[in-house]
């Protein structure tokens, strides 16, 4: 109950200081826990970054107030933290597809982003494998895009990274001889979003190695090291698409199992290791594709 209660009493604040400049660190300390662990925790549960959160929230509060027409669209601007009307009018069109004048017409159709509020449910009964596992220092390969915007969008650009950059996959899989196993990293979480590795380990050389053999063409790649730490690792289930389960079980992680334990999100890189299916021969084996799985590692530590 104190981690439900502690999320209610962060939202609050945030609600009640909207037109205020929102220090994350007060907001983390009325939830009872560190402001990096929450804002991570609020992200996996809600969607949405903490930043987007109070973006969006003010920019559906002053579509109301410019849809009652009384306020100067300066002022409006202003008290929900834009410093000039041209900043204000880019973000406002790209939420409420319509510009803050046309919000003053009558009939205008306007978006609202509603407050969050916790409810207590009845929920678990689900069983979740996991175990903690103190992991050694690993050294990677691997290239990296930066995703933003909302799950929808990040989601979209997932997806077109993936699509975008075949090659470069093909080229890990041969430095890595590993076509079982593909590294995707989370890391450098902000409000803008994060960076996104697809990433492998090297099969027989070092990455100081990898640059002098392929010369320009190892710029393609990028060293990343995780630093050896303690992690919550949990598995999906064994189908065809584990992919599909990622993003429930990192949510059942955070929401069940974190507010029971001991420990809480470290600012630390996250990991999810896909375990692909293989070949025999020629031939794919049939059976091995509902083998597929993915281990998440999740950063944490004492609180």
């Amino acid at each position: 109950m104190d981690w439900i209660t502690g999320m209610q009493k962060a939202i609050d604040y945030i609600e009640a200081n909207l037109t205020e400049e929102i220090d994350y660190e007060k907001v983390a300390a009325e939830s009872f826990s560190s402001s990096y662990h929450f804002q991570r925790v609020f992200s996996i549960l809600c969607g949405y970054t903490l930043g987007e959160y109070i973006r969006l929230r003010r920019l559906s509060l002053a579509g109301v107030e410019l849809a009652n027409g009384k306020d100067k669209v300066i002022d409006i601007a202003l008290k929900y933290g834009y410093d000039s009307p041209d900043s204000f009018a880019k973000a406002f069109q790209k939420f409420h597809g319509i510009t803050p004048s046309q919000a003053r017409a009558d009939g205008s159709m306007l978006k609202s982003f509603s407050r969050l509020s916790i409810k207590i449910s009845l929920e678990g009964g689900k069983t979740m494998n996991y175990r903690i596992e103190e992991k050694p220092r690993i050294v990677l390969a691997g290239f990296k895009r930066h995703f933003s915007g909302t799950p929808a969008e990040r989601y979209d650009q997932e997806h077109e990274f993936y699509m975008q950059t075949r090659f470069n996959q093909y080229a890990l899989k041969g430095l890595t001889r590993d076509l079982e196993t593909t590294y995707n990293i989370m890391t450098d979480f902000d409000d803008n979003g994060y960076n996104y590795y697809i990433a492998g380990i090297l099969a027989s050389f070092s990455f100081d190695e990898l640059e002098k053999e392929l010369g320009e063409d190892a710029k393609r790649f990028e060293k990343i090291i995780l630093p050896a730490r303690k992690y919550l690792v949990c598995e999906t289930e064994r189908t065809q698409y584990p992919v599909n389960l990622q993003e429930e079980l990192r949510k059942q992680a955070v929401n069940e199992w974190l507010p029971s334990s001991d420990y809480e999100l470290a600012d630390a890189p996250e990991v999810a290791v896909v375990h692909w299916f293989y070949k025999k021969g020629d031939q794919t084996d049939k059976n091995s594709r509902y083998s597929r799985y993915i281990e998440l590692w999740l950063p944490i530590e004492k609180k």
